[in-house]
């Protein structure tokens, strides 16, 4: 728990870079912004077909009691309508990166500098970025189909549906929104999933935390911009280097030459010298 938590304090964190750079914050709400209109005007398009939709699916229920009939209506709704959230949710990160990509690219940058000094120069490219958002998409299809499953669940089937999808989606977001930082330093996608999963709680807990502020209306569009400098604290702490809020050459006002990278831990003689004294 104290690790999910702490992947989902490192969201909080990523607000900070509004602080340090607000001017490239500010322009990652633009690609958030238009992006957003087109998937809420087909959400909430979604959402008025829907209850009709639903009686077509279910003709066999005219003859059953009320009741009945109602309760599994609903059900077929609500995980209908919830399928169709995260896979709008998953696919309007994926888009949303690729259209943005060069907003984001100066997050990115801006968010490694003020903590290490120092940007990693492996490119990460623009086909590689929209290759990563088809990905993205298709996993979130197949997450939401799960979750559409759980959802036909008569009474609990809500629920369960919402934290199964809300769990799986934010495990997607958080893949999706490292895989910048860390492929920055040379690694592949194999390699990236590798150290996603040997951080597995906290990547769940970035993940959920963002893919919740997702859920709040406007919340993708404004929290997007730190999710991303967020994402890049989390490659940080994830390759052992220290995440301070706050601080940062950048912050601090002193030469970023002066501070090695944060991916960089101690050499063993440091250590050594340390524990002696």
């Amino acid at each position: 728990m104290r690790e999910f938590l702490t992947g989902a304090g490192l969201l909080l964190r990523g607000l900070g870079q509004w602080r340090r750079t607000p001017g490239a914050m500010a322009l990652g709400l633009i690609p958030g912004t238009l992006v957003g209109l087109v998937f809420a005007g087909a959400l909430i398009g979604w959402g008025l077909v829907l209850p009709g939709l639903v009686d077509d699916w279910t003709p066999f229920a005219d003859t059953w009691a009320p009741f009945w009939a109602t309760t599994v209506r609903t059900a077929i709704g609500v995980a209908s309508f919830g399928a169709a959230l995260l896979i709008v949710v998953v696919s309007f990160t994926a888009v949303t990166l690729a259209v943005g990509e060069p907003f984001y690219d100066r997050i990115w940058r801006a968010t490694e500098r003020s903590v290490t000094g120092t940007v990693p120069d492996a490119d990460y490219g623009f086909w590689r970025a929209v290759g990563d958002s088809v990905r993205l998409i298709l996993r979130g299809i197949l997450a939401a189909l799960l979750a559409w499953v759980i959802g036909l669940i008569p009474f609990v089937g809500g629920v369960l549906g919402f934290v199964t999808g809300v769990a799986l989606t934010g495990w997607l977001l958080a893949d999706e929104l490292t895989s910048r930082s860390l492929s920055a330093r040379g690694l592949d996608r194999r390699a990236r999933r590798a150290i996603v999963k040997d951080h597995r709680a906290r990547a769940l807990g970035f993940g959920v935390a963002t893919q919740l502020c997702f859920l709040v209306p406007l919340g993708a569009v404004a929290v997007m911009p730190a999710a991303v400098a967020g994402s890049t604290l989390w490659t940080l702490s994830a390759l052992g280097g220290p995440v301070r809020s706050g601080a940062g050459p950048a912050a601090s006002g002193t030469d970023p030459g002066e501070h090695p990278a944060a991916a960089t831990p101690p050499p063993p003689a440091d250590r050594s010298a340390d524990a002696a004294r």
